[in-house]
């Protein structure tokens, strides 16, 4: 007996309809994609909601896994991020662009590990606990970025990560999303 299962995480719940924004090369977010209300007392410019989404399935033949597949993408929630108009610029843009990215580069890491699972009955498990991982790994990589760069204040420093990040991007570039 052949049985598949399909699964699917994500770092935020979609509510039905949500529009959202999968990470391309050739895409650059606009301010028009932020659409959320901007909050008023964050102290912050602007604020990107991204993630990681996840979706897997196995093939099972008697009890036992033979094949499994996954897909991954990076997204951008438009009714999550938000700006204040008055306060918006190119460069605070191309600050919160690089959010995205980042997000993009724990999708590629993301993929890469999966790529060397073998198939074996605790697949759904490893798949899981590598899933956690990438979305730790990604909240602490925003985190320390938006630090670092005193939310894009520190000129010198939002320069390094941009190269740092494109760099990264490139190193994985096998695995990126093609569709």
């Amino acid at each position: 007996m052949i049985k598949i299962l399909a699964f699917l995480f994500c770092t935020i719940s979609f509510q039905t309809g949500e529009a959202v924004i999968s990470w391309e090369d050739d895409y650059k977010l606009s301010w028009s994609d932020f659409k959320g209300k901007p909050k008023q007392n964050s102290g912050a410019v602007a604020e990107t909601a991204s993630g990681i989404s996840f979706g897997f399935s196995v093939k099972e033949l008697n009890s036992n896994v033979v094949s499994y597949t996954a897909e991954v993408h990076a997204y951008f929630s438009v009714e999550k991020s938000w700006f204040h108009k008055d306060k918006a610029s190119d460069y605070i843009l191309n600050h919160e662009q690089l959010h995205f990215d980042i997000t993009e580069l724990f999708a590629r890491k993301f993929r890469k590990e999966i790529a060397q699972q073998k198939v074996s009955n605790d697949i759904k498990a490893k798949l899981k606990v590598i899933y956690k991982k990438h979305v730790t790994d990604l909240g602490t990589m925003q985190k320390r970025y938006d630090a670092e760069t005193d939310h894009s204040k520190k000129i010198d420093a939002q320069q390094r990560w941009q190269l740092f990040i494109k760099k990264e991007l490139d190193k994985l570039s096998k695995f990126k999303l093609i569709e």
